[in-house]
């Protein structure tokens, strides 16, 4: 953590002591009623239907991903990716950092997808991630060298022309 944010923080602690202090010295008020929690419409059959479609239609393009890297085919990966991807990593670094860390792993013993998930990403996110939709598949893979399964995802965004195409693969 660098020296700004350490006394950001330390700010932000004095403040929020200070407030505490003023509140335990008030005397106590009736809590108002909470307010009840909205929850999320519940899905039609026909947007679930939708939904597993689009999640067997990106777990099939994801396994293809994992696939390519397997075989040491990530330069077509790029190839293929979106051009959100395209303007954040060259084809070189791309290839690089995945072939280094596949290495340092090993090959890949055994992948079980653990899950498809959703996010929309605005302006000015804390990821620093450009505008959109994304999709994510991710599995837990053993590798050869490592004791433990890692999580590897494979992260689709929806481009201007509608197509879902390869934004990001990573290992963690």
């Amino acid at each position: 953590m660098n020296t700004s944010r350490l006394v950001l923080l330390a700010v932000a602690l004095m403040f929020n002591g200070a407030a505490l202090a003023q509140q335990a010295a008030q005397p106590a008020r009736p809590a108002a009623p909470a307010a009840p929690a909205k929850q999320a419409p519940a899905l039609t059959p026909a947007q679930q239907a939708q939904i597993a479609k689009q999640d067997a239609e990106m777990s099939k393009a994801a396994a293809q991903v994992v696939q390519l890297v397997d075989q040491n085919k990530t330069g077509e990966v790029w190839d293929g990716a979106s051009a959100v991807a395209k303007a954040i990593v060259t084809k070189q670094a791309f290839v690089q950092q995945i072939a280094a860390d596949r290495k340092t792993l090993g090959a890949p013993a055994e992948r079980k997808q653990i899950g498809v998930s959703r996010t929309y990403h605005e302006a000015n996110n804390p990821q620093g991630l450009p505008v959109g939709l994304y999709v994510t598949v991710a599995y837990a893979t053993k590798f050869a060298n490592a004791p433990q399964p890692v999580r590897e995802i494979v992260s689709f965004h929806a481009d201007d022309d509608k197509t879902w195409r390869v934004s990001g693969y990573s290992l963690r």
